[in-house]
C-alpha cells in the first residue's frame, strides 16, 4: 500500500472513522453532541465547538496549499470563530467538518510519493510529512480535550 494512502488512513481514523488510537474519534464524539453541550463553558476551558472549529481552521488552510494556494492560516486566528448559536449553525459546521476532512485525506492519496519529502510553502515548516503527522497528532490532542469537556458536562448535569 502507498506511505500516502496510509496517511490518508491515518488522518480518517482520528477525524473520520477510527478507534485504534484513542477508541473514539471527532465524528463519534460530536455527531451526537446537542449545540448547547459543543457551546458550554466549563471553568476558563475551550468549549467543544471552539476546539472542533480550531482543528477544521487548520483543516482548511492545509487543505488550500495541497490544492496549490498560498498557506493564509495564522495561529493567532485559530480560535477565532462566530459562535455558534443554533443546532442549524453546528449541524452546518459539522457536516463541512467531515466534507473537508475528507477532502484533506483524499488530497493525501493522491499525492505522488515523493511529495511528502518536498518542502511545505518555507523551509521553517518543513515537510508535507511533517505537516501532515502534525495535523493528525494536533487533531488527538484536541480530541481528547473533547472527551474530558464532556465528561465533565455530563458529570456537571447529574
Amino acid at each position: 500500500m502507498k506511505s500516502t494512502v496510509i496517511i490518508a488512513n491515518r488522518f480518517r481514523e482520528v477525524i473520520l472513522n477510527g478507534t485504534w488510537i484513542a477508541n473514539t474519534n471527532f465524528k463519534h464524539q460530536l455527531s451526537d453532541t446537542h449545540w448547547e453541550m459543543a457551546t458550554s463553558k466549563i471553568h476558563d476551558l475551550n468549549t467543544i465547538a471552539i476546539l472542533a472549529q480550531h482543528i477544521h481552521y487548520y483543516i482548511n488552510g492545509i487543505n488550500n496549499v495541497f490544492k496549490g494556494g498560498t498557506l493564509d492560516i495564522k495561529d493567532q486566528y485559530s480560535f477565532d470563530f462566530p459562535p455558534i448559536d443554533s443546532q442549524d449553525k453546528w449541524d452546518h459546521f459539522l457536516t463541512q467538518l467531515w466534507t473537508d476532512a475528507e477532502t484533506f485525506a483524499t488530497l493525501i492519496e493522491q499525492m505522488p510519493e515523493e511529495k511528502l519529502l518536498e518542502g511545505f510553502v518555507e523551509e521553517k515548516y518543513g515537510t508535507y510529512q511533517r505537516n501532515i503527522d502534525a495535523m493528525i497528532e494536533h487533531a488527538y490532542y484536541h480530541l481528547g480535550q473533547i472527551v474530558l469537556i464532556k465528561k465533565m458536562i455530563l458529570e456537571n448535569k447529574k
